[in-house]
């Protein structure tokens, strides 16, 4: 039954159920972490045999001769990107790669661009006056974070089943020259789960935006991350881009951060010809080349993108079952109520629950006192400023399955409590 059609006195032992039920959890002395989507031990332990691959100095021989322990190379070697080229679908001549860190390199893009400009000869963003950035929310907070250590605007966007609100996108970017991105995790979106569609992928390519240096940074973070057999299908943003003569608009990031190990996997940039001739130069006075080692590291350990699949198909196996431990505590504890609901991603890292309005923040902090750390209400939104106070980003991944539904019990039961205490005041 709805808790809001319940009388004064059935919430109030509601609450008072679930109050005494917190006080039991609080003595047990928990220490639990639902904050980030970190890969658990035994995902990390997936890819232990790639620490054995490089073991003499013939192992370093890339195929173009070059001797992957020296200098040099700064787009990467070949077989790397052949090896991305047939993950992503990407022309390998559109292919940068770069260190361990997809994150680093989406800063350094953007730092560029505020400092040097873009591809075609255009004022660098710094020069500018007020620059903005579209924010697609609810969104990644890492995101947010980078535009506001460099000083950029952010403009929240809704989001929709099928991705950003194109409607509100287009009012911004097709009128306001001042608007020069927007953030896009486009498969299996942090923290909603939610693939574009085709229209908002072909919609976003075919912008016609006010600034002439606008671009779309394109995180496609979860390419190969489906947690269930069959795979959700995003379309092509090069071939819809080029299709409508604006290719040099996407700046295209992914990386195996959440495939081998995310202190030391391959990161990588994508950009159409021209923007990559614009970029090259800069990066060069920055490095005279990324970790080689770790790069062929990877191709020597998956061979080709389908032993990449394949890999991702064993992750598939160990996170399957702890999204579907937080959804069933969910389902048990909290359905049926109208007091939360939550998404039910087919892949990616998270899931997204919704109190009621007003309630987010005192759930986080009622957990925090329990002894459940959850990434900060309103942190996935600009400034962390949840307008309606309502969303918490969870993160399945690291907890052992005892840890998890635990975990998960205690957030149901902080929402249970905060909204009968909600649901009363507003009596």
């Amino acid at each position: 039954m709805l808790w809001s059609d319940l009388s004064r006195e059935a919430l109030v032992s509601l609450r008072d159920e679930a109050a005494a039920e917190l006080e039991r959890l609080r003595a047990a002395g928990l220490h639990l972490d639902l904050t980030r989507g970190k890969p658990g031990l035994t995902q990390l332990d997936l890819s232990s045999g790639m620490l054995g691959v490089i073991t003499h100095a013939e192992d370093c021989i890339s195929e173009s001769s070059v001797d992957c322990r020296n200098y040099g190379v700064l787009d990467g070697i070949p077989e790397a990107k052949r090896m991305f080229s047939d993950l992503l679908g990407i022309p390998e001549n559109r292919i940068f790669i770069g260190g361990n860190s997809s994150l680093n390199l989406m800063f350094d893009t953007v730092v560029r661009c505020m400092l040097f400009g873009v591809a075609g000869g255009h004022e660098p963003w710094g020069r500018q006056g007020r620059i903005k950035f579209l924010c697609p929310s609810p969104g990644y907070d890492r995101h947010f974070a980078i535009c506001r250590a460099l000083g950029i605007e952010m403009i929240p966007i809704p989001m929709t089943p099928e991705g950003p609100d194109l409607k509100e996108v287009r009012a911004h970017v097709c009128t306001d020259p001042s608007v020069k991105g927007i953030w896009c995790v486009p498969k299996f979106s942090n923290p909603e789960g939610i693939t574009y569609s085709d229209h908002t992928v072909e919609t976003i390519a075919s912008l016609k935006p006010a600034a002439p240096d606008f671009r779309i940074f394109w995180d496609n973070a979860y390419a190969v991350h489906e947690l269930y057999d069959e795979e959700v299908h995003l379309a092509d943003i090069f071939e819809a881009a080029e299709e409508n003569g604006n290719v040099d608009h996407v700046f295209y990031f992914a990386s195996t951060s959440k495939i081998t190990f995310p202190g030391s996997g391959v990161a990588i940039m994508a950009a159409s010809e021209n923007n990559l001739r614009h970029i090259r130069p800069i990066l060069a006075t920055q490095t005279i080349g990324f970790d080689k080692i770790n790069q062929m590291r990877h191709v020597k350990y998956f061979h080709d993108a389908d032993g990449i699949r394949a890999h991702m198909r064993r992750h598939a196996e160990i996170l399957r079952p702890k999204f579907e431990t937080v959804l069933s505590v969910f389902e048990r504890e909290l359905g049926g109520t109208g007091i939360a609901e939550w998404t039910h991603p087919r892949g990616g890292y998270f899931i997204s629950l919704n109190t009621m309005d007003d309630c987010a923040r005192r759930v986080y902090k009622m957990a925090k006192s329990i002894g459940v750390a959850l990434t900060e209400a309103g942190a996935t939104f600009p400034y962390g400023c949840d307008p309606r106070d309502r969303n918490l980003r969870i993160a399945p991944s690291y907890p052992a399955a005892e840890e998890l539904e635990n975990a998960t019990h205690v957030v149901c039961q902080c929402i249970r409590f905060v909204s009968a205490e909600t649901l009363l005041s507003r009596m």
